[in-house]
């Protein structure tokens, strides 16, 4: 991604609350410290001039901080990866996490990439069936689960699930 003000790389993702509304910058590092500067004078102007202002922003920023915390706690229910993992990872871990965290990846997506809708080529021996193959995905990590907290004839009864998925006959 490129700095909103010049074609260096952006190293520096801003996100400010104006008026309520999340505002998101990309910037340099140069750039970033101009902005950064500025803020700072603008800030001990303004806390200068309005103290009420400057509380109900505090508010809507704590608001915004146990939004985040709930978010971060959201889980995709085929890989168990929460949004908290993603945030700092930068690695989503099953395609289902497309449609777990669309609300919040589809500004990120549409930033990044001007797009939500891929329109390139596809892998020719690309799977045909994704749905058994993220089945057999949940199937498994449940199995696991249920071994650990020793349910064994739910286990079993997954294992089964598992070796119909898979067509094994055994």
């Amino acid at each position: 991604m490129k700095c909103q003000k010049c074609d260096k790389p952006a190293t520096f993702h801003i996100t400010e609350l104006a008026g309520g509304k999340p505002k998101e910058l990309h910037l340099c590092e140069e750039h970033a410290r101009e902005y950064l500067a500025e803020n700072e004078q603008q800030e001990e102007n303004e806390e200068a001039a309005d103290p009420a202002e400057s509380l109900s922003q505090q508010l809507a920023v704590g608001q915004t901080v146990e939004q985040l915390a709930k978010l971060d706690k959201q889980a995709c229910p085929v890989c168990g990866i929460t949004f908290f993992d993603f945030r700092s990872k930068g690695r989503l871990g099953c395609s289902h996490d497309y449609v777990c965290f669309e609300k919040e990846l589809e500004p990120l997506l549409v930033n990044i990439h001007g797009e939500t809708a891929h329109a390139g080529k596809r892998p020719k021996r690309s799977p045909t069936d994704t749905d058994r193959l993220t089945d057999l995905i949940r199937l498994r990590k449940e199995l696991k689960q249920a071994v650990q907290s020793e349910e064994y004839e739910k286990a079993s009864q997954i294992r089964d699930e598992i070796r119909r998925l898979e067509g094994d006959k055994k």
